[in-house]
């Protein structure tokens, strides 16, 4: 039953990507599992992130699921497609049934989505991982898929208007090579090492990025480090 909501919604998104003429450069869907369980790990830096992780899967014919707030599943509009789709919900205070949920759905073989920053990135920097998502794939028996997002923080992010114009700007979406989980290892190593290799995807999309700031107004999607305008970790810190 997931599919039929599932399949419609990602041709409503294609039509609404078309519709706004983005540029989706995408390498190394071939690194997502054909078949069976895995955890698909990605940088976070827009409220569309999810949808950009998904359409990364889709030449390997995987539907992921993501783990996403239980706020947003108690929205009107976005609820009821949440549900269809078989998201997860997660209550930061009873984390344990989320956990529970896409361990089963990874044992299920299902692929999993998880952005292990929690919250968006204002720097648009990579911030400190948690340890779940190696947690998961230990657990399960699964490889973690690290995946970097570049360009959709100028559609939708944090404390900035949409940009829902016909305005052409570029995505760019990376994917590495899986990397594995033993069970005898610590997951806080394991998650360190995902950390370097999407920090090492998210270099490789921000290089490839083909267009730069229009002026000087527009360099607030650009990190500071970067010579952009975007506050620093430092700054964001502060302001929270």
């Amino acid at each position: 039953m997931a599919e039929l909501v599932y399949r419609p919604v990602i041709g409503a998104a294609l039509t609404m990507f078309k519709a706004l003429d983005l540029k989706i450069d995408t390498q190394g869907s071939e690194n997502i599992p054909r078949g069976g369980g895995a955890v698909l790990v990605s940088n976070h830096i827009s409220y569309l992130d999810f949808i950009f992780s998904g359409l990364a899967a889709l030449p390997q014919k995987r539907l992921v699921r993501f783990m996403a707030k239980e706020a947003v599943f108690r929205h009107k509009i976005s609820g009821p497609l949440m549900r269809g789709m078989r998201h997860i919900p997660v209550d930061r205070a009873k984390g344990e049934a989320a956990y529970a949920h896409a361990l089963d759905s990874l044992r299920s073989g299902e692929v999993i989505g998880v952005f292990p920053e929690a919250t968006i990135s204002q720097s648009f920097t990579l911030k400190s991982f948690k340890s779940g998502a190696a947690r998961l794939a230990q657990e399960a028996g699964v490889p973690l898929v690290p995946m970097a997002l570049w360009g959709t923080q100028r559609l939708w992010t944090k404390g900035r208007p949409r940009n829902f114009r016909r305005s052409h700007i570029p995505v760019t979406i990376r994917v590495g090579e899986p990397v594995e989980a033993p069970a005898d290892q610590y997951a806080g190593a394991i998650t360190r090492r995902l950390r370097e290799r999407v920090q090492e995807l998210l270099e490789a999309a921000q290089r490839a990025y083909p267009v730069r700031p229009r002026d000087t107004a527009d360099t607030w999607w650009v990190p500071a480090h970067l010579g952009g305008t975007a506050p620093t970790p430092a700054q964001v810190r502060e302001a929270g």
